[in-house]
């Protein structure tokens, strides 16, 4: 063995033992012998690493639903998210799907968390905010779970793209999102290529598309006793409204422009610029996570032959508020140029009472331009309604004693024309008409009151403005929810499942000032049958209305007790007048009564 090979055998040992010894210390993991089969099964392990991302229960279905399976050609794509931001938005898209797991909005926070506004609530790995599912929904609600490929097209703009099997056919999705700095409106195009040019028919659907599993913020429905959940279509000509339960799955058969799903103060719309292409809308309140309900819409695509399509969708996901929604009815007032789909149906209205909403929101606004505090414009605003009013109220009043006059009269009509109703309609209408007593003007107050009532009820009970808006800190920090002095950390039997769990102020003191304020407007007048009845309003009524309304929005509450305490000064006021008035028709009476002074002598 000549020397160069004797050195070659001897470099080659210390080369073999270095590498034994030395690159496992500095290299954990890099033994020469694993280095060539570590190579040969990376596909393998981040295939399982992948898996071992979802639950098990991801995993069951993942085996059970074979409609979708990834190309075997595909290559390995690891899972990612996209943080999307604009001044109004925080969107995190996933690769998972090519969905939205998380849709925040910047401009309004979440007293609960003091975090922003959560719209996509309840996501899961088996339910995300705008997933897609092949063929009609029915039953079959499983998601699109693949990992796509991401493109990215600008900062506020991303394509996922994904070949998948469906139903042994091979078919490439793709869904592109577009948002916009300033909108709540964004865009998702969903688009599908059939190579084979056949499209895809499962049962006359191709897919369903749908909003998040809840929206948020989160829902707890011992505590928002005023809240709840909406499904709304709209057809072309009118809006279609039905408030939701737990435990629901229907399908809304009747032809719909968009559809939606709203809570008081936030909605998701979904709105197809072809409203033709869809087969059908429905909507969920099944519970899917632990005991919270979902509250999601459904929108189908018809079926489509031939190779390709594209389907465009706009979305809102924002504020369920007007100044907001009717940007997107005039083209020129929004980044998009949208119009044309009328989406200010989906605002809480009061139906036929929307006039009288807007002049009291109207003046609201007017109001908060001098006076910063929402709460004082509610009392500045009750005020002067009650002073418009004065004068009705008075006429109401004073009408009670001109009745009271006529008695004697109206008793004597009726025994004489016992009878015959029509006579003694006829002659009551003479004897009303000889005093100048009106019947009807004593309701017009009353008709007035309640007509303000109902449009106060719904416009603080659902006023975008009111969210958050502090009258007084630590008693009322938001006028939208009820008041609160304490609250009990354990539920109270049978109380917490009437009243909740928190102790109210406002409630007791709205009872004692309508109490007091039956007591004096009561004060004075006749006895009888009538009085009896008015008692009952006076008295039973508030006693109702305490349980009834005990978790109302706190400005519809500081609403009814300025009311109150204006109405009691306001009666008193009028009991003066009507004393005054009692005292001169006695006087008059008396008058009358005196022989003249010239029989006297």
């Amino acid at each position: 063995m000549d020397k160069n090979t004797i050195w070659a055998i001897v470099l080659s040992t210390v080369v073999i033992v270095a590498s034994y010894l030395l690159l496992p210390r500095f290299f954990p993991g890099m033994r020469p012998e694993n280095m060539v089969s570590q190579q040969t099964e990376n596909a393998e392990t981040n295939d399982v690493e992948e898996l071992s991302l979802e639950n098990e229960e991801s995993t069951l279905v993942a085996e059970e639903n074979k409609v979708m399976e990834t190309a075997a050609d595909e290559a390995v794509i690891d899972e990612e998210t996209i943080t999307v931001e604009t001044d109004k938005i925080q969107v995190v898209l996933t690769n998972r799907g090519g969905d939205i797991i998380s849709y925040k909005l910047k401009e309004h926070k979440d007293t609960f968390t003091n975090d922003f506004v959560q719209l996509s609530d309840n996501v899961s790995d088996l339910n995300r905010t705008l997933s897609l599912s092949f063929g009609p929904i029915g039953d079959n609600k499983k998601i699109v779970n693949e990992l796509f490929e991401v493109e990215k097209i600008s900062d506020y703009s991303y394509m996922f793209k994904k070949k998948l099997n469906v139903n042994g056919k091979e078919v490439i999705l793709g869904k592109q999102y577009e948002f916009m700095p300033g909108e709540y409106l964004f865009k998702l195009d969903v688009k599908l290529y059939a190579p084979d040019g056949k499209g895809l028919d499962i049962d006359g659907v191709a897919y369903s598309i749908r909003t998040s599993p809840q929206i948020g913020p989160h829902f707890n429905a011992k505590r928002d006793r005023y809240e709840n959940r909406q499904f709304l279509t709209y057809n072309g000509n009118k809006s279609k409204r039905t408030i939701l339960g737990t435990g629901q799955f229907k399908r809304n058969d009747k032809e719909s422009v968009w559809s939606a799903i709203a809570s008081k103060y936030f909605i998701e719309l979904v709105i197809p610029t072809d409203s033709s292409k869809t087969s059908g809308t429905y909507y969920s309140t099944q519970i899917e996570v632990n005991d919270y309900a979902n509250a999601q819409a459904f929108t189908e695509r018809k079926s489509f032959t031939g190779s390709e399509v594209q389907d465009t969708y706009y979305m809102y996901f924002g504020p369920r508020d007007g100044n907001e929604l009717k940007r997107y009815n005039i083209k020129e007032n929004n980044g998009w140029g949208f119009s044309g789909y009328k989406i200010t149906d989906a605002l809480q209205s009061s139906g036929w009472l929307n006039w009288l909403e807007a002049i009291l929101k109207f003046c609201l606004e007017i109001l908060h331009k001098v006076i910063k505090n929402w709460g004082v414009c509610i009392i500045v605003l009750t005020f002067l309604l009650k002073l418009a009013l004065f004068p009705l109220s008075k006429k109401q009043s004073l009408g009670t004693l001109k009745m009271q006059e006529l008695q004697p009269k109206m008793q004597a009509l009726q025994e004489k024309y016992k009878g015959d109703q029509q006579k003694l309609q006829i002659e009551t209408s003479k004897l009303y008409k000889e005093a100048g007593y009106n019947p009807a003007s004593g309701c017009l107050p009353m008709l007035f009151q309640f007509l303000i009532l109902f449009a106060m009820y719904n416009l603080f009970n659902n006023y975008f403005e009111f969210r958050g808006a502090m009258f007084i800190p630590h008693w009322i920090p938001d006028l939208s929810t009820g008041d609160s002095v304490f609250t009990f950390s354990k539920d109270i039997p049978v109380i917490s499942r009437f009243l909740g769990n928190d102790i109210r102020l406002l409630p007791v003191i709205y009872v004692c000032t309508q109490l007091l304020s039956g007591k004096i407007t009561q004060y004075g007048q006749a006895g009888g049958q009538n009085q009896a009845s008015m008692k009952f309003m006076m008295y039973g009524m508030p006693l109702i209305f305490f349980f009834i309304f005990y978790n109302a929005p706190s400005g519809l509450l500081l609403y009814w007790l300025t009311s109150n305490i204006l109405q009691i000064f306001q009666q008193l006021i009028i009991n003066k007048m009507m004393k005054d008035k009692k005292a001169e028709m006695a006087g008059g009476t008396t008058q009358k009564k005196l022989p003249p002074k010239a029989k006297r002598k």
